[in-house]
């Protein structure tokens, strides 16, 4: 079977997200685009799902976290700060500093709206304290 088929097909779509997780890391790797983009809004019921799927997924989220930072999409760019990123390990965290730092230093207007900065100067912070220990 082909992985995309079980591919989430509305924002309700837990079966799929059920069927993805039985998939190995490994496979689930093809996907990860598609899986963020379940990510763009938060108050999606399978966000939260999704997001706990691709967090098996480590380091190889990284490329893609960073292609959400660069979207110019400041909603996407929150649900991403708050959830998948809050909950990687420091290390992976560490890895998005650039960009993170990028925001803060040059947002756009529609990331300043979003408030941005708030949420990115708490993740620095996480960054700062644990290389301080």
């Amino acid at each position: 079977m082909d992985i995309r088929e079980c591919l989430p097909r509305d924002k309700s779509d837990f079966e799929a997200v059920r069927k993805l997780s039985e998939f190995s890391d490994v496979e689930l790797k093809v996907i990860i685009p598609e899986l963020m983009e379940w990510l763009q809004d938060g108050n999606w019921p399978i966000s939260k799902p999704v997001e706990d799927l691709l967090l098996r997924l480590g380091e190889d989220l990284i490329p893609h976290i960073k292609d959400v930072l660069r979207t110019q999409d400041p909603q996407w760019e929150y649900f991403i700060l708050v959830g998948l990123i809050d909950q990687l390990p420091i290390s992976h965290l560490s890895m998005l500093k650039t960009d993170l730092v990028r925001i803060l230093e040059s947002p756009t207007h529609d990331e300043i709206l979003e408030e941005l900065d708030e949420v990115i100067l708490e993740l620095l912070e996480k960054i700062r304290e644990t290389k301080e220990r």
